[in-house]
């Protein structure tokens, strides 16, 4: 009864069917779209992810509470034309995360409220992660595993109470399937990108203290029909984004890890920080265990690499014309470097190498100012001098979209500038269901 879906990935797994779902974990109207768009094509199901810092109880950086974001996503999906019932919604890194600066009694009475707040709102995979240390714990000492253990059991027991008083108000209200463990960078990505020290992939005896834990904090709790709803556990497969590239996947670093998760039969691996890998390695990550593949920075990057191509075909097109451009790129680092509070811990180097990064890099911290209204105005303007032309020039388009050019001109696609960002995206989308064979879900 109200069973969810997404433990048919457990399921299907167990069966040694390599079948899993990508996570896009954004909040992007442009990539939103171009999810339910191309799920709308052959009628898949699709999982939509916020972050902790993105969305909370007071708004995050993003000014949407949970149930905000629900209705965005949901709008969209009107829109399109899109059966919100193949949504699934998630909250990601759900804890003390953005409170680490408060003592555990106050961080952990936020997290409450957070997890309150994405159950109530109906979202139905929820990743409790007690990992980071608050403002009493000993700075100088690894948080034990008992610790996160039983704050995380404390925060899924709120889950479970939440859902039994959403259920008064919505009998066929979903039940949440639970996501524990965090070995990977904080949501927005690791600080000192440029420094690689390599990626260690999660020792077997971590990832199974883990588990251990976490099952006896939850029976410890009476949290024993909750604990059958975790269906994953995160670890680092060994993969990671790099300013200008990507630690790949190698089965061969894993391999110990992957045939550990075969000892559980109710779990699969979560993977994060899977933006930029090939297809084949997305591939290889799902046929070895991981059941969830996150992406974020790795979408924003392809819709700011149609919005740049379309910057460019917009300067070459009015150059000498009285039409006022957008000048799109400018405006982007202009506010940028104004407000560099989002970037500059993140990125190093010379005066040239930041302004690479700050366009370029594959952590994409540019994705974080695309809300400015300064920058949101210059699209607006750039959109509609595009379409004051009735279509981009073909010439223009083969040079700087050749795959959306191929797909106009066989009739797979509009000439229209907003339609050509959206399938940018889907091009990386397209990575991720080679992989993932979602369409069984």
């Amino acid at each position: 009864m109200n069973t969810n879906p997404l433990k048919q990935i457990v399921a299907q797994q167990k069966a040694g069917n390599p079948v899993g779902i990508y996570s896009a974990c954004s909040a992007n109207n442009y990539v939103i779209e171009a999810v339910l768009k191309r799920a709308k094509v052959d009628n898949h199901v699709v999982l939509i992810e916020s972050t902790a810092n993105q969305v909370d109880q007071f708004g995050g950086y993003t000014g949407m509470k949970p149930l905000d974001f629900k209705n965005f996503v949901y709008e969209i999906a009107d829109r399109i034309g899109f059966d919100k019932k193949r949504i699934f919604l998630g909250g990601d890194h759900l804890g003390p995360l953005t409170w680490t600066h408060l003592p555990e009694k106050e961080a952990m009475a936020n997290a409450e409220e957070l997890i309150r707040c994405y159950v109530g709102a109906g979202f139905t995979k929820i990743h409790i992660d007690t990992s980071m240390k608050v403002a009493d714990d000993d700075p100088n000492t690894r948080l034990s595993d008992e610790i996160i253990s039983k704050r995380g059991a404390y925060l899924a027991k709120v889950a479970e109470e939440t859902y039994q008083e959403l259920l008064k108000k919505d009998p066929e209200a979903v039940r949440p399937v639970y996501i524990v463990g965090s070995e990977v960078p904080i949501p927005g990505g690791a600080t000192g990108a440029t420094v690689d020290a390599g990626v260690q992939v999660t020792k077997v005896e971590d990832f199974k203290a883990t588990v251990t834990a976490f099952e006896k904090a939850f029976n410890e709790l009476g949290l024993q029909e909750t604990w059958k709803d975790v269906i994953a556990v995160v670890v680092q497969p060994g993969v990671e984004e790099k300013d200008a590239g990507c630690t790949e996947y190698d089965r061969e670093k894993a391999k110990d890890l992957m045939a550990a998760i075969k000892e559980y039969p109710n779990l699969v691996f979560e993977g994060h920080s899977t933006d930029y890998q090939t297809k084949y390695k997305l591939k290889e990550l799902v046929e070895d265990g991981v059941g969830v593949l996150k992406v974020g920075p790795g979408l924003t990057f392809a819709m700011r690499e149609g919005l740049f191509a379309l910057a460019h075909i917009e300067e070459e097109v009015f150059e000498g014309t009285d039409v006022q451009t957008s000048r799109l790129i400018d405006v982007l680092e202009e506010v940028m470097l104004e407000k560099p509070d989002k970037w500059a811990k993140y990125y190093s180097g010379n005066e040239n190498e930041l302004r690479i990064k700050r366009k370029y890099s594959f952590s994409d911290r540019c994705r974080y100012y695309m809300p400015d209204p300064r920058v949101q105005n210059a699209i607006e303007t750039m959109m509609k001098n595009l379409r004051s032309l009735g279509g981009i020039p073909l010439n223009l388009m083969s040079q700087y979209m050749p795959i959306q050019y191929t797909k106009v001109r066989v009739g797979e696609l509009e000439n229209d500038p907003e339609e050509l960002v959206r399938d940018r995206i889907i091009n990386t989308i397209d990575e991720y269901l080679y992989a993932s064979h979602q369409e069984v879900l």
